[in-house]
């Protein structure tokens, strides 16, 4: 078999390398090879009132957001579910029902 570390989330023995990280394909954690782990920055996303987010989460919109390349807004209030954390200027993945897949930033919402 292959000398891949376990998952450090969930101690899946599956883990697969992708470039420079391993991706478990149970839990979905990825992580770069490096054996020093203890130096990597763990990046912490949280919501307008300042509650950590993770992947899964729901969450709501808190104002109205214009949705660029469309003529209609993001109402607030609109509840999101299921988010996916990426890195980036808009922080948030997601499918919100009547628009479609966009992104997010993390401080136009609160966790649900």
């Amino acid at each position: 078999m292959s000398d891949l570390p376990n998952c450090p989330t969930c101690n899946s023995e599956y883990t697969y390398e992708v470039g420079a990280l391993l991706i478990c394909p149970e839990c979905a954690h990825e992580w770069c090879k490096s054996a020093d782990h203890e130096s990597e920055k763990v990046r912490v996303w949280k919501d307008a009132n300042g509650n950590v987010l993770q992947d899964g989460d729901s969450v709501t919109v808190i104002k109205d957001l214009k949705v660029k390349g469309s003529s209609s807004m993001l109402k607030g209030g609109t509840k999101v579910k299921n988010i996916r954390l990426i890195d980036g200027d808009h922080d948030i993945d997601c499918k919100i029902d009547g628009f479609g897949a966009m992104q997010l930033k993390s401080e136009f919402v609160k966790k649900a």
